[in-house]
């Protein structure tokens, strides 16, 4: 049996739960009825994934109705989806609770974290920090498909500093086989094992209780977990399916995600305008032709970007310190302020520039190829970033802050589908 419940959700708490995942035996290939998370799925993505097989998980994630369309009816439709796939065997819940420890491995990189129930606190707790702010639209449809299956559909990711007794369960679960083992058409190979031994589950909920953990990935569906359990009754606090939410719980320090820039376009300005202003308050220095922007600015040691309009390119570094005193808000912590996005935006853009920092005039991309394309479509500058490291968001984050806008890509993302928490399970 797993350790009984909590009598309140205090301190950061990963609960074992019975998983709902698809039935090998009946759906054959898992990683064809998997996904992406919603968030990063196009409308041809999702037509798509759609078609390659009839139980594909985005029929759940991002449902139509009936007709095929869009719509509150979508909603509904999920729900009986999800519930008709259990009935016949598509879907099955694992026979007892678990913590899952989960890896996603590459030719480059390795993840793996603990899936569970979080205990859902405020961020004025200071146990699960936000570091990006959110939108009621998203929240607002991610709701209402939660209020109709009554699940946790896809997890979110959260990055904490693990302890002895974590870093050891995840890095020796591999001995035993796996519960699933495939790849996707991404190459990147997926496997879980489950740890329902009651000592070990005991002993990784009495070492991460005192710990704190920051979202790296799903801030609406953190704050979708929020609404969702402040609209019930809950006279047993921490008792209730809905005090908890399904997570990915992953180590900065091992096993940690990969932490990527996004960069900016930035248009109404041309690249002489651009490096000629730069120079009042940055050191700039033409780069070679041929040489690889992205390399340049990951040697570097403080603050730099490059600006580019696809045919010449810039390294900015060196910021005049007296001037990026005077344009970051001095209400703002130190953490903030030292973010190279901050300074992009409050510095660069806003102060140097003279451009109002909204995003039909600074928009963003996930990759510099992109960036570069984009701008020189539209007739702007791309504005390459470094990665902002992971001691630098949960910095921001434990001052109590929010990172600037579109500030920091997490990868690789959970695949939707493996694992699923059907709260009428507890």
């Amino acid at each position: 049996m797993p350790p009984a419940d909590p009598p309140s959700v205090d301190g950061l708490v990963l609960r074992p739960f019975r998983a709902v995942r698809y039935n090998a035996g009946v759906v054959g290939d898992i990683s064809r009825v998997v996904s992406p998370p919603y968030d990063v799925i196009d409308e041809a993505d999702r037509d798509a994934l759609e078609r390659r097989d009839p139980h594909n998980v985005v029929r759940l994630i991002l449902p139509r109705d009936e007709q095929g369309r869009d719509g509150d009816a979508a909603y509904a439709h999920a729900a009986r989806l999800w519930r008709d796939w259990q009935a016949s065997g598509v879907l099955a819940a694992d026979e007892a609770p678990a913590i899952y420890v989960y890896e996603q491995a590459s030719a480059n990189h390795v993840q793996r974290g603990l899936l569970g129930a979080v205990g859902l606190r405020p961020s004025e707790a200071g146990v699960i920090l936000p570091h990006e702010n959110t939108m009621a639209g998203p929240v607002a449809d991610r709701l209402a498909l939660m209020e109709a299956t009554e699940a946790n559909l896809e997890p979110i990711i959260l990055v904490h500093d693990g302890g002895p007794v974590t870093r050891s369960a995840v890095a020796e679960v591999d001995i035993k086989p796996p519960l699933a083992d495939f790849t996707t058409a991404d190459g990147w190979r997926h496997r879980l094992w489950p740890i329902a031994d009651p000592t070990l589950l005991d002993a990784i909920a009495a070492e991460l209780q005192p710990r704190r953990a920051v979202i790296a990935d799903g801030h609406h569906r953190y704050a979708t977990y929020l609404r969702y359990q402040a609209d019930r009754d809950a006279p047993r606090p921490g008792k209730q399916p809905w005090d908890y939410g399904l997570a990915l719980l992953v180590d900065a320090g091992t096993f940690g995600p990969q932490v990527h820039a996004i960069h900016r376009v930035v248009l109404g300005i041309s690249l002489d305008e651009a490096v000629g202003m730069a120079s009042t308050a940055f050191r700039v220095t033409p780069l070679n032709v041929g040489e690889d922007p992205e390399a340049t600015l990951a040697d570097s040691a403080d603050t730099a970007f490059v600006v580019t309009d696809g045919h010449l390119a810039y390294l900015l570094d060196q910021p005049d310190a007296a001037r990026q005193s005077v344009a970051l808000p001095a209400d703002r912590s130190q953490a903030w302020r030292a973010l190279d996005v901050a300074v992009a935006h409050e510095l660069l853009v806003k102060a140097v520039w003279g451009l109002p920092d909204t995003e039909d005039v600074v928009g963003y991309r996930h990759d510099a190829a992109s960036a570069v394309e984009a701008a020189r479509a539209d007739g702007g500058v791309a504005l390459l970033l470094r990665a902002t490291p992971v001691t630098a968001v949960t910095a921001v984050a434990a001052a109590g802050e929010r990172m600037p806008r579109k500030s920091t890509l997490f990868t690789p993302k959970p695949a939707s589908g493996l694992v699923m928490r059907d709260l009428r399970l507890g």
